[in-house]
């Protein structure tokens, strides 16, 4: 008997606060115009909490899908590049809030492509028997380690948090096949250059990101369609078999591309990052959430999705959905409001920068 690891709940947290390309052109050099026309975005999330209390809400949510209390849940699994700290791992804090007590948590950082990098591992650990019901988050608060004197990079990205349960199934349900890798000559053209080999003592509060957009752009449409090959090639299906292409939300021109590579017609192409911007390893739960409550996914489809990320890390997979496309329980938990704007929360991120760069120059 072959064991799948059906999909049997979503979920997604998005902050309360919106940050418009007007907002972001009150403080940077740029516009609207110029945003929308390159990236396709025009707005994106700003959270004023860490990125553990995003995941733990998206992880709530996935769980009152599936109908499951969290002591049912065997394994925690988060993607993120953005943890609230170092040590210990964010998944502990999400098992700890969820009170899923049963559960081994641990996180996984293959950035942007996170998420598809954790459905690929747990559904391994379902088929095997290791696991049986797995919860796993894409998570991000990207916006606290972005260097916000940078129009290049900084209209770019936004916060926010998806989730799903895999649990153990005799249905034809899940991911069908999938294909990971990473492209490591290229690592050093998507990095942020803090971590454990920061010179602690001479830090002075600049977190330099390198950001080469015409050679991620080349390497990450490669990358995706070497993946989306393999994958077709894994399960005999072709583009006519395929009933939504749902990829990671980098860039719109980017998605466009994939698309027209992987001869899938717009219509069947999921694109919401025209208000969210790029939220990194959240980008494909929180759009398979929202495909999923818009009816765009059906009982029974098929569905490719495509990720690249930092590393330069890549991957594909082809999931075949359920019968199920209504949560069990209310599944739309959300974060309280504060009051807080998105211009509030990232102003005083904008000057400090700006003022470690002044002193930097000075230095020099």
């Amino acid at each position: 008997m072959k064991i799948y690891a059906e999909i049997t709940g979503w979920g997604k947290c998005l902050p309360p606060a919106v940050m418009t390309n007007d907002d972001l052109a009150t403080f940077l050099d740029t516009s609207d115009e110029w945003i929308r026309t390159r990236t396709g975005i025009e707005e994106r999330r700003v959270s004023a909490v860490g990125t553990s209390k995003l995941a733990t809400v998206a992880g709530r949510n996935a769980l009152a899908a599936a109908g499951l209390d969290p002591e049912e849940i065997d394994l925690v699994l988060v993607g993120t590049c953005t943890p609230d700290e170092i040590i210990p791992n964010i998944a502990s804090a999400v098992q700890r809030d969820l009170g899923a007590k049963n559960a081994a948590a641990f996180d996984l950082n293959a950035a942007c492509s996170s998420f598809l990098y954790g459905m690929h591992f747990a559904t391994q650990a379902i088929r095997t028997g290791a696991h049986k019901k797995v919860l796993i988050i894409g998570a991000e608060r990207l916006t606290r380690i972005l260097d916000w004197t940078k129009r290049e990079s900084a209209v770019l990205f936004g916060d926010g948090a998806g989730a799903m349960v895999l649990e153990a199934s005799e249905n034809e349900a899940g991911l069908l096949a999938s294909h990971v890798s990473c492209d490591a000559d290229a690592r050093d053209v998507l990095a942020l250059e803090f971590g454990m080999s920061f010179d602690r003592f001479g830090f002075d509060g600049i977190m330099p990101f390198n950001f080469i957009g015409q050679e991620i752009f080349k390497r990450a449409v490669k990358g995706m369609n070497t993946a989306v090959e393999k994958v077709f090639a894994e399960t005999g299906l072709t583009t006519d078999d395929i009933d939504s292409l749902i990829p990671h939300q980098a860039n719109k021109r980017l998605i466009d591309y994939l698309a027209k590579m992987c001869k899938v017609p717009e219509e069947k192409t999921v694109i919401n990052i025209q208000k969210y911007g790029n939220t990194s390893s959240a980008t494909l739960p929180i759009a398979f959430c929202e495909a999923v409550e818009q009816g765009i996914v059906k009982p029974g489809d098929t569905i490719v999705s495509a990720v690249f990320g930092g590393g330069l890390t890549c991957g594909a997979g082809i999931i075949k959905w359920g019968q199920r496309v209504t949560p069990i329980r209310p599944n739309d938990e959300q974060l309280a409001d504060d009051g807080q704007t998105a211009l509030d929360l990232i102003l005083p991120l904008h000057e400090g920068t700006k003022l470690a760069w002044q002193r930097r120059s000075e230095q020099e």
